[in-house]
């Protein structure tokens, strides 16, 4: 799509907003925008600030997200919010100011910002207080990481916003409204591709796993519900007789590692630096356990996600179990195929009754459910035949979220553009 600029422009003297429209106003935003400082009264419900729901009633945030926030009955510690009103949050420097479309109470912390409707279009300023560039120069006015400090008002007046006429306001939203809802619904239609494709692995993966390749092979009740029924030369044996649990202690010399779905078994160091967070690093080796390459660990998420193949050697906590296969009879990556598969996972929840007691999965747990044990030769050809096929849809996956990624930031892009008036969108009709 092709976009015209305006006839005119001229410098806004401001960084972050470039040369403007010469008939577009810039403006010290305290002049249409002033500090609501009213209090709460009891009847009003209690509102929260979300970067993903905007401004919503507490109890609904609650209900979909799943989390226990405090609610603060009184009123004399809450402020006021009403419609149209923007809300400055914990997480504005991060997301953006958010827009209230309802009335009710929240927390003293937050800055609420009533405009002047005589000249603001409110649509407008809620595509433009999310843009980078704006947001960028909320956070240039404080060093929240250096003193943690939440934005306030003298933070917001510091920013000058551009103010275009209310018909052009009126126009850009208009614009927007139809462009970012286009781009969306391409967004939609690729993320249930993605689905389909995850779909698709595991399907492929859990069918592969438990009846085999050969679409032909005489089949049996395998006796076992997770597994149904399976090539008839397969045996189905109790996994305690190839998997034993090693009860090693680690030495001094051994690095820890820790489990992670979706890294697998890596050292505790890359997995911080790879993820940010903070670890208790356990030094007493009499506290932890020996891995060995070609282990499987039954770490504290195995519940949900499976086990975890370790192809290191090292120390990790004493609450995960490790287990020792027996390589005369198993090929590692066959069973790191199927020890993630969604049938046999269930089936390992099925023997504990984790959330009621909290109780880790030990190694009695594993032994309780049957495994499929195919011929040696077989188990190759199925983890060569996988790896070709998961190649595959990780590929198309990885297209789709690149395109994903595109069209986010295509989004972004035409969104600043329209705002700042890089574009010329008067001549527009949806």
């Amino acid at each position: 799509m092709q976009f015209k600029q305006y006839p005119s422009y001229k410098p806004s003297g401001v960084e972050w907003l470039g040369d403007v429209p010469k008939h577009w106003s810039v403006i010290p935003s305290k002049f249409y925008f002033i500090e609501r400082k009213e209090k709460a009264e009891n009847k009003d419900k209690q509102l929260t600030a979300s970067q993903k729901y905007g401004i919503v009633f507490q109890e609904d945030f609650m209900a979909e997200n799943g989390r226990v926030m405090v609610v603060m009955k009184n009123p004399e510690i809450l402020k006021k919010v009403r419609p149209n009103d923007f809300v400055i949050s914990m997480r504005s420097f991060q997301g953006g100011l958010e827009l209230s479309y309802l009335e009710g109470s929240i927390s003293s912390a937050y800055v609420m910002l009533k405009p002047n409707l005589h000249v603001v279009d409110i649509e407008y300023f809620k595509y433009l207080f999310k843009t980078p560039r704006y947001i960028q120069s909320l956070q240039s006015t404080s060093n929240l990481i250096r003193d943690g400090q939440a934005l306030r008002f003298n933070n917001f007046s510091q920013v000058k916003l551009v103010l275009p006429p209310k018909s052009d306001q009126h126009k850009i939203v208009s614009f927007l409204d139809t462009e970012t809802t286009r781009i969306d619904n391409l967004i939609t239609k690729q993320e249930k591709l993605i689905e389909l494709l995850e779909e698709q692995r595991k399907s492929i993966i859990s069918h592969a796993v438990t009846k085999g390749l050969n679409p032909n092979a005489p089949m049996k009740d395998s006796g076992v519900e997770w597994l149904g029924d399976v090539p008839k030369h397969w045996d189905v044996i109790p996994s305690k007789f190839y998997f034993t649990e090693r009860k090693e202690k680690a030495v001094n010399a051994d690095k820890q590692l820790t489990a992670s779905q979706k890294h697998g078994i890596i050292y505790q160091d890359e997995f911080i630096a790879e993820n940010g967070r903070v670890m208790v690093v356990m030094k007493n080796p009499e506290i932890l356990k020996k891995v060995r390459p070609n282990d499987f660990v039954i770490s504290m998420r195995s519940f949900q996600g499976g086990l975890e193949l370790s192809s290191l050697e090292g120390s990790i906590s004493s609450a995960y179990v490790m287990l020792k296969p027996d390589l005369s009879l198993i090929n590692t990556e066959y069973f790191k195929y199927l020890f993630k598969t969604p049938r046999y996972i269930q089936s390992l929840q099925s023997t504990s009754n984790l959330i009621r007691d909290g109780q880790a999965l030990r190694f009695n747990n594993f032994s309780q459910v049957k495994l499929v044990l195919p011929p040696k030769s077989e188990q190759q050809e199925i983890v060569e035949y996988l790896d070709k096929e998961k190649n595959k849809i990780d590929n198309l996956t990885y297209k789709q979220k690149s395109l994903i990624e595109k069209l986010k930031e295509y989004r972004s892009s035409i969104i600043s553009h329209a705002v700042t008036g890089k574009i010329d969108v008067r001549e527009f009709t949806a």
